[in-house]
């Protein structure tokens, strides 16, 4: 799952993203409303954390472009205000839910995995292909009643794959799927992965679950 946390605080915004990381979330950051928008809507993002208080764009005038752009993922409301009619303004502009400052990390993933299985329409939260199974809420991938050590990365990597089985992924794709939106997409830092991945995966199937497409990418098939 791919996150994008809009935060001007600094030290804020990289405690979320390093919590949210060690939780087997991808994340960007944004330093204001206005970069932040544009980065929602050009980025594959399957869930915004957007704060109230933004430079040039707040977050509720950031919130309606979003939703007037048909922008239909969920967006969570960071907020320094408790008043009631502060959090019926997140919800009216078109936020999914708020979370009011100072906060504890339990919770805002707490409120994370509810909207993730929100959008998911109360789906399975297991994802499967070939003999394994990606647990999203857990961040685990199984084979059987065993359990195969994935770093963030690698189950990151993997489980993005999976949601785009019988489609070719792009290494540009893949790339800016996993790092930073300004990430230099011309290494070979995905072929690195992957290799790792089907290292940990080949021992227990006799299928090529990750198929290479030459000069492309990467292809998971039923």
């Amino acid at each position: 799952m791919k996150l994008l946390v809009i935060e001007d605080e600094k030290k804020v915004a990289s405690f979320i993203k390093k919590g949210l990381e060690e939780e087997y979330y991808t994340v960007d950051t944004a330093p204001n409303g206005k970069i932040g928008l544009e980065m929602a809507l050009e980025g594959d993002y399957d869930l915004i954390i957007l704060d109230y208080m933004l430079p040039f764009k707040d977050g509720l005038t950031v919130t309606r472009d979003l939703r007037s752009e048909k922008f239909a993922k969920p967006i969570l409301m960071l907020t320094a205000k408790d008043k009631i009619q502060d959090k019926v303004e997140c919800l009216d502009a078109g936020a999914d839910d708020y979370l009011t400052k100072p906060f504890a990390f339990e919770e805002l993933i707490a409120r994370i995995r509810a909207l993730l299985r929100r959008a998911e329409n109360e789906k399975s939260n297991l994802l499967k292909i070939h003999e394994f199974s990606l647990d999203t809420q857990s961040h685990k991938l199984h084979v059987g009643n065993s359990e195969i050590e994935l770093t963030p990365k690698e189950y990151s990597i993997f489980e993005f794959l999976v949601r785009n089985k019988n489609k070719v992924v792009s290494r540009t794709r893949l790339t800016q799927h996993i790092y930073e939106y300004q990430f230099d997409t011309d290494t070979n830092v995905i072929d690195v992965y992957i290799n790792k991945l089907r290292g940990k995966i080949e021992p227990y199937t006799s299928d090529e679950v990750i198929q290479t497409v030459r000069g492309i990418g990467y292809i998971v098939k039923d």
